[in-house]
């Protein structure tokens, strides 16, 4: 790692409020940044933000170089059927709505298999929580696939849908993500987190997964050897307190277990949203400003950076413009490929639902930085030349939807019509 100093930021420093700037220095110092001076980054407006960038590509290069990654991998969200209420989810049916839909076990198989002949990796497996599920339906279902996808990384199952297994199999979850990595799950997704504070959790999702239990999941999985990612949904109701709060007690849980893999902030895609649509929260914002994407990755870095390196920009919620900015604010990762993204879809983005890999390299390329592949635990598996570009089947794929699929096409099909109930 490249230590370096201050030095060369320093009349950028100085454009900077003092209290910033003595902050940012000794970040750039190397210096833990607390809490309260997390705060004072968070409200950074004009010249303090974009000295916050500055500094947050620094200690970006600093702490992982120049590399840019992605991963091969697909989304399968098996049901949108579920028994929770979120007033941020617009992907969620209720058992007795004609869209909700249940794919069948052969059917994940089946759209997992087609992934890896495409050169996936890693299939990404979360959905919503249908009414009277077999508790140990996950775990069967991460078996099947391993049968027939031994070498396929899974991804799978948010800390909500491994409490509602331990509840509905009467398992304690330590045992649950015992079973589940006895019949082949890889990671955890650090999903379902939202803002880890329980006043916010209750205004937005009420009935959902308390902070207590996530951190439960999350700690419980981390000393089994699942690692998980981390997130944070933000734009809706929550203050600037409440992203540094959350930070900070990721950066706790990091420094006592080590598990988490990267750290991926999630805006809110207000435009479905039911808390948005029909106004069920008072003081709901229409989502986050390019601002605070820009300011909260930044700060992401300068937090977290030291102890979680991973900071993905999400295209499918950010777009390829605004994403490639924040790989110059403190991001190192663009995520994956999805090839099948329902849940940002159906909430309203509109950056499609498949980036293949010459896209990722090319926007990689166009800034200047080195381009890799890699795996779910960020093992690089291709590096890429300036001018190389990736031979794969998936960037010859000229209609995804047409190819694959698409979130409104199949609640409309009627094809996996949800009968349970």
């Amino acid at each position: 790692m490249n230590t370096g100093d201050a030095g060369s930021l320093t009349p950028t420093l100085d454009w900077a409020a003092p209290d910033v700037r003595r902050i940012l220095g000794r970040a750039l110092d190397g210096v833990e940044v607390s809490l309260d001076d997390a705060l004072t980054l968070a409200r950074a407006r004009g010249r303090d933000l974009h000295a916050l960038t500055l500094a947050a590509d620094e200690l970006r290069r600093r702490q992982v170089g120049d590399t840019v990654t992605f991963v091969v991998n697909r989304n399968i969200n098996f049901t949108n059927v579920c028994i929770k209420h979120c007033g941020f989810c617009a992907f969620s049916r209720d058992h007795r709505e004609e869209e909700g839909y249940l794919l069948p076990v052969e059917e994940v198989v089946r759209r997992a298999q087609e992934a890896w002949d495409l050169g996936a990796t890693e299939v990404c497996i979360q959905a919503g929580l249908p009414p009277k599920l077999d508790g140990r339906y996950y775990i069967d279902l991460a078996r099947a696939l391993k049968r027939a996808l031994p070498d396929l990384h899974l991804h799978a199952f948010s800390p909500e849908e491994v409490l509602y297994g331990s509840v509905r199999s009467g398992l304690p979850i330590r045992g649950y993500l015992e079973e589940l990595r006895a019949a082949g799950l890889g990671t955890l997704p650090g999903t379902s987190a939202e803002i880890l504070d329980q006043d916010v959790r209750d205004r937005i999702a009420r009935g959902r997964i308390t902070v207590a239990q996530w951190i439960e999941v999350i700690t419980t999985a981390h000393a089994l050897g699942i690692r998980t990612t981390s997130t944070i949904m933000y734009g809706h109701v929550e203050e600037p307190e409440h992203w540094v709060r959350h930070l900070g007690l990721l950066r706790a849980i990091q420094k006592d277990t080590g598990g988490f893999t990267e750290f991926v902030p999630l805006s809110l895609i207000h435009s479905e949203a039911p808390m948005w649509t029909k106004r069920l929260v008072p003081g709901i914002r229409p989502g986050a400003t390019g601002a605070d994407v820009v300011r909260m990755h930044a700060l992401a870095r300068c937090v977290l950076g030291p102890v979680i390196p991973n900071i993905q920009a999400s295209w499918v919620k950010e777009g390829p413009k605004l994403s490639q900015l924040l790989l110059e604010a403190g991001a190192n990762d663009l995520g994956g490929t999805l090839i099948n993204e329902s849940i940002s879809t159906s909430a309203g983005a509109q950056y499609g639902q498949l980036v293949g890999p010459a896209e990722l390299v090319r926007w990689i390329h166009d800034l200047g930085r080195a381009p890799a592949q890699r795996d779910t635990l960020y093992t690089i598996v291709r590096r890429y030349a300036e001018g190389e570009t990736p031979d794969s089947p998936l960037d010859g794929v000229e209609d995804a939807e047409a190819r694959f699929g698409s979130y409104r096409r199949l609640i409309a099909s009627g094809e996996f019509r949800f009968t349970r109930g």
